[in-house]
């Protein structure tokens, strides 16, 4: 990841409105529920590269207007609320720069062909012999 917290910062726009839950008398007074939005498109952080592969990944997370949109109401403090907010933007992003590693198919070893065959062998032999000395009695 080549961004910081400092430097996303300052690309993010946040809404705030009245968070439902907890909160006591200030619960239909404050403001502490956030909703951070980030466009991607218009961020310098990332190439162009990153960028096409986050709209690909994050593409479930987008709103109307093309933002990706976290929101967050879990504490009685706007403040921590947009902290915890911003943490999952980061892991969000970072998750979705991971490129999984392409599998190589391997081809099976003619040794090892033959030892497979040869131990079911072994073991067809030996479940046979058992049916010949139940037979005999």
């Amino acid at each position: 990841m080549n961004f910081d917290k400092a430097s996303l910062q300052k690309e993010i726009s946040y809404k705030t409105s009245r968070s439902g839950g907890k909160g006591g008398q200030n619960v239909n007074k404050v403001s502490s529920k956030v909703e951070l939005l980030f466009n991607i498109n218009d961020s310098a952080l990332f190439t162009d590269e990153e960028k096409l592969l986050l709209n690909e990944k994050l593409q479930s997370r987008f709103n109307k207007d093309g933002y990706v949109q976290v929101i967050c109401d879990e504490e009685r403090s706007q403040y921590l609320n947009k902290e915890i907010a911003v943490e999952r933007l980061i892991v969000l992003l970072g998750n979705a720069l991971i490129k999984p590693k392409i599998r190589k198919k391997l081809k099976v070893s003619k040794a090892a062909k033959l030892a497979r065959l040869g131990n079911k062998k072994a073991q067809s032999d030996k479940k046979e012999n058992r049916k010949k000395n139940f037979d005999i009695n």
